[in-house]
């Protein structure tokens, strides 16, 4: 039994309540005890103490749309990289993550089982870990990697099933053979995407009735569905269909609006990967592929728009970044994207805390700093309610606690 009591910070709880000065959040062994003022906390004789020196606590933060086996999706990479590499390179990506504040993630596609019980394990440090494995796609769709030449640059192995099926049957069957891989939530691509060598993101993908049997198929193991969605038809269809959550959601209309709300669907914005490959797409220098330039500026300009609708109307919106297609580590800049379309500081920090572990569902266990909770903790340097860019820069990122565990100290 071990105790450790971080103190001298300004508590920010994740779950809207005023920040309280002059506070502490007693840990013992990985969970949190006793949270609030210092004055009110009894502190026990063995302890060992973390000053953080008039800093910020906050909960660990939550990305809910990674890709930690990759970073910049490039031809060359797939063709190249042994199998094996990727799971080394995956090492200093995790830790580039877990440094930036993001105590847990979901990853929405490549990350296998072996890699989730590395992590759970101690054998690697990195994020907690909920996994989808293989996304799902139709044969020249999104996450069909097949290039004219004739050759498939997508590697696949045990633990990584081929995700690409078209009809019912061969779908449901896929899904079973991703949720035998050990997968905790099922991606599907039902739109053409940026990156997409065969398709535009405009394009749908899986019929109504294929998406439906994923979805049932899903909720025979209470498993969510998220979609990769830019279009709106495949918007609409995926919402028609039950889908949890849509990622990206580039051009939802008002249609799509009203269907998230009445189905209480999560909307993962991904504003950083819009953003970014926005950026790499305007310079000729880039390695973005020719094929993508288009796409990724023509989608950036109706993305923000279409979002801040959406936000404004009540859509429920979480914190998610497609870092992988992005460099990992940046994860926590999405946050002032999210108040660039009308968030406050504080309805961004619940975004990438409470609703993002609610949309993991895992909300009795982290989001908040709360008595009971798994001591995921990160003190922030600067004040992230008069300064929520900050916190995009990982050397503003002093402590990272993990489980009651310190992975990081820079106070």
């Amino acid at each position: 039994m071990s105790y450790l009591l971080i103190n001298n910070g300004t508590l920010i709880k994740g779950n809207g309540e005023a920040p309280i000065p002059n506070a502490a959040v007693l840990i013992k062994d990985n969970c949190i005890v006793a949270v609030g003022r210092e004055d009110s906390i009894e502190i026990p004789n063995e302890i060992i103490i973390v000053d953080v020196k008039g800093s910020f606590i906050l909960p660990g933060f939550i990305d809910v749309h990674v890709h930690l086996m990759t970073e910049g999706f490039t031809r060359e990479e797939t063709i190249y990289t042994p199998l094996s590499l990727y799971f080394y390179n995956a090492i200093e990506r995790m830790e580039r993550t877990i440094n930036a504040g993001i105590t847990s993630v979901r990853d929405a596609g490549l990350a296998d089982i072996g890699v989730k019980l590395a992590v759970d394990k101690g054998i690697i440090i990195g994020p907690r870990l909920q996994i989808s494995i293989s996304p799902l796609s139709i044969t020249g769709g999104h996450f069909d990697f097949w290039l004219n030449s004739g050759f498939d640059i997508k590697p696949i192995y045990p633990g990584f099933p081929n995700g690409i099926a078209d009809g019912k049957e061969e779908v449901r069957k896929k899904v079973r053979e991703i949720m035998r891989a050990g997968a905790e939530v099922i991606k599907v691509m039902v739109t053409g995407g940026v990156i997409s060598a065969n398709d535009r993101p405009e394009y749908p993908q899986f019929s109504m009735k294929e998406l439906e049997v994923i979805v049932e198929e899903a909720q025979y193991r209470d498993l969510q569905v998220v979609a990769h969605a830019h279009g709106t038809k495949g918007i609409k269809n995926a919402l028609k269909a039950g889908i949890n959550s849509i990622e990206h959601g580039t051009c939802l209309d008002d249609e799509c609006i009203e269907l998230m709300i009445a189905n209480k669907t999560i909307l993962v914005p991904t504003f950083l990967a819009m953003k970014v490959n926005k950026e790499l797409a305007q310079d000729e220098k880039s390695a973005i592929p020719d094929w993508s330039r288009d796409d990724a500026i023509r989608m950036e300009k109706v993305h923000g728009n279409n979002i801040r609708k959406a936000y404004e109307a009540g859509v429920n919106i979480v914190m998610g970044t497609d870092s992988g297609v992005v460099t990992h580590g940046r994860n926590l800049e999405e946050l002032g994207y999210m108040c660039d379309i009308g968030m406050d500081p504080m309805e961004a920090i619940i975004a990438g805390t409470k609703k993002a572990a609610e949309s993991l569902g895992w909300e009795e266990k982290i989001g908040t700093i709360e008595i009971g909770k798994l001591a995921d903790i990160v003190i922030s340097k600067n004040d992230p309610l008069t300064n929520i860019k900050s916190l995009g820069n990982p050397n503003n990122i002093l402590l990272v606690i993990k489980d009651g565990k310190i992975i990081k100290n820079l106070l």
